[in-house]
Formats: C-alpha cells, structure tokens, sequence
C-alpha cells in the first residue's frame, strides 16, 4: 500500500498493481480497495493496465479533512494522476461515475473515462417535483436526511436508509445484510461518507453543463436488467457529453459482474483515438 497527499493535506491510501497505461478506479458509495466491486475488478485490470485502486476519502486508510467537499475529492484524483506519473484513464462505479465526469469536467489530465450507471435517478423528473412515485421525497432531501441520521449517531439507520430509501433495495435484503455483521459492520464504518456520495450527485440530476464542458472520450454504459431510471440517466449522460458513447451490458444489474464490465472497458481504453470518439 502507498499514500499521496491531497492539496488539502489529506492522505490518500491506494494500490497498485499490472503494468500499462495509468486506470484509476473510482469506487461507489460505501466501497473501498477492499469491499466492493474493487478486489476482483482491479485484478482483471491489472492484466492489461497499470491499476491504481485508491480508498474514497473517510474510507479504509485515508484520511478525512473536514469540511467536505466534492471538489476535494477531485483533487485526490489529481493527486493519484500525479502519483502515476501524467495522464490516466478513469473508470468510476456508480456514484464513482459521476466523480469521475466531474473530474474530467474540472480539467484533469484524463485520457478516456468510462461511467457505469451513474445514479441521476431524479433527472427526469420535475422540478417542481418532490416525491417519486412511491411517494418518498426526492433525491435533494437525501443528504439531510443522512446527516440527521448521522447527527443522532444513527450509522445502520443511515445505511438502512440510503440501502431502501435511496438505492431501493427490497426490505427482505436489507434485512438479510443486518443477518450478516461480519458485512454490517463495514458498511456502518464508512456510513459517514455517505452524504459525500449525495454531494456528488448534485441533488441525483445531471449537471448538464458542466458535463457539456468535458472534452475526452466518454463511454457511458449501463445493464440490460438495471433500474429503468438508471438507463435513462445513461442515455441523457451521452446526449449532454460531447465525445460520448453508450452501451448497454447484456444481463447486468447495478452490481455488475467484474469478468463483463472488464472487456468492455479494455476495448474502449484500449480502441483507437477515432473509434474512442464521438456518439454511438
């Protein structure tokens, strides 16, 4: 394990591992180097890239200067492109994605980055809107909501929360998680970040142009069997970026599986600078 040091003093831990181009992994809400997606994605990257798996601040072994802010978290980005030496490739999870796009939209030297499934699940809706149809209040009341529940020292009603609330899980699943402590307890660990993952988001709608400012390649994918929403989200991401593709991943949900995602972004990373370019 290595550090960098963010502009903002914080300490960045990560890992690096293969050979090749620099790939920066950005994890979603509640991950980290060692849970999640990352532990076997990194691997299959490795084999073609020089993989740069880094814990989110406020998790694993990094640090968490307060106060928070999404435009710190691109400066740990910055300090890990930094780290491996000058441009790199970003792939970002989830809410990862949409810190990924605003990294490139902040003017970091990014090659190419892929998005998967960034969660802009209110983006389609009114303004004026303030409850979904299951009549729960919209995505800009999430991040009080967490923070209240945090206020109180409430860390598995803040999981809870952002688990049915927010991604929409069926209660008999979150019920199940609360059965597995040895999975529980990490999620609690880092349940104080999950308001940083809501600042991210930008109120769960797409900053359009901001996006409409990003300049590099974009591949923007989503899963065959996701929340329609999510599809959406996909779809308008690739209508707002410039130099954006989309793609769809047979058979994925929002978890997608490493050994599917994993070709689909070689390609891309990998494809040559006209085919890496423009709509598809």
């Amino acid at each position: 394990m290595s550090h960098v040091t963010s502009k903002d003093g914080t300490t960045i831990a990560y890992e690096r591992s293969g050979a090749g181009p620099a790939l920066i992994l950005v994890d979603g809400a509640l991950c980290s180097r060692a849970f999640g997606p990352t532990p076997k994605l990194a691997p299959l990257l490795a084999r073609h890239f020089t993989v740069y798996a880094y814990d989110r601040r406020g998790r694993g072994q990094s640090g968490d200067t307060h106060p928070y802010s999404p435009a710190r978290e691109v400066e740990d980005i910055a300090a890990l492109v930094e780290a491996a030496g000058g441009p790199a490739f970003l792939l970002g999870l989830s809410s990862g994605g949409a810190l990924a796009l605003e990294a490139a939209a902040s003017g970091l030297p990014i090659t190419r980055l892929v998005a998967y499934e960034p969660p802009y699940v209110d983006d389609s809706r009114d303004s004026s809107d303030s409850s979904d149809d299951s009549g729960r209040r919209g995505g800009a009341a999430h991040k009080e909501r967490l923070e209240r529940l945090l206020a109180e020292g409430n860390r598995g009603g803040a999981v809870k929360y952002f688990m049915k609330d927010m991604v929409g899980a069926p209660a008999p699943m979150v019920v199940m998680m609360r059965l597995m402590p040895w999975i529980w307890r990490k999620l609690e660990a880092v349940a104080h970040t999950l308001p940083y993952d809501a600042a991210v988001m930008t109120g769960f709608r797409i900053p359009r142009a901001r996006f409409a400012s990003i300049g590099v390649p974009a591949l923007v994918m989503n899963g065959t069997k996701t929340d329609p929403r999510l599809q959406e989200a996909a779809r308008t991401l690739v209508n707002v970026i410039p130099a954006a593709h989309h793609r769809e991943l047979a058979g994925q949900t929002h978890n997608v599986k490493p050994d599917v995602l994993t070709p689909a972004v070689v390609e891309f990373f990998t494809a040559p600078s006209a085919t890496a370019s423009g709509r598809s």
